[in-house]
């Protein structure tokens, strides 16, 4: 799944958590049950982000590191010893 589609996906899980917040505010015998309803749409929104960046991150520590990456410090040090 792609980066827009995921955040398209919490921006929609959010707006769903708001609306039950906002009921919630206007049916205090319910509350209880509608904000227990926005804390599930804002866990699935948590859930959609971490299985994103997850996948992301585990493709990305496959790839190789380029040699640049290994002599970086070495050359930040002699510039800096100059």
């Amino acid at each position: 799944m792609n980066g827009e589609a995921v955040l398209e996906n919490v921006r929609r899980y959010r707006a769903i958590a708001s609306l039950y917040r906002q009921t919630a505010a206007f049916r205090p015998r319910q509350s209880c049950s509608l904000l227990g309803q926005a804390v599930e749409w804002e866990h699935r929104a948590v859930a959609e982000l971490e299985a994103y960046f997850g996948v992301r991150d585990d493709a990305a520590e496959r790839l190789p590191v380029p040699a640049a990456h290994y002599y970086a410090p070495a050359r930040w040090e002699a510039f800096a010893a100059a």
